[in-house]
């Protein structure tokens, strides 16, 4: 697999599953790693963006569930990683710590 090149978040600013949970987390981690990090406010015109990226590469239904976030590799392939759990902020909180400790991270930086 090839390194990790960009981090992409689709997000909103009034979910606590996203903010702080999951966009600051992610963005330390692309600090650490000197790598762009694109946000994707789905209240905002990155909207239409949000929604290509999720209908492409993530968990899609019309009402999606956010936060979702993506790794880009340095070949162009997407690969969704993460999705919030509904069920409350701590299994998004748990899902993102395990993503940030996993040794599929540890093979891409």
């Amino acid at each position: 697999m090839t390194r990790l090149k960009a981090i992409h978040v689709v997000y909103a600013e009034w979910c606590p599953h996203c903010v702080p949970t999951t966009v600051e987390p992610m963005k330390k981690l692309a600090l650490q790693l000197g790598i762009p990090i694109n946000l994707y406010n789905i209240d905002t015109e990155d909207i239409k963006k949000a929604d290509e990226m999720v209908r492409k590469y993530g968990d899609w239904s019309e009402d999606y569930i956010i936060p979702q976030v993506f790794f880009e590799f340095e070949d162009g392939k997407i690969k969704h990683v993460l999705t919030g759990y509904s069920e409350g902020v701590q299994y998004t909180k748990r899902a993102v710590e395990n993503l940030l400790n996993s040794p599929f991270l540890k093979q891409i930086v």
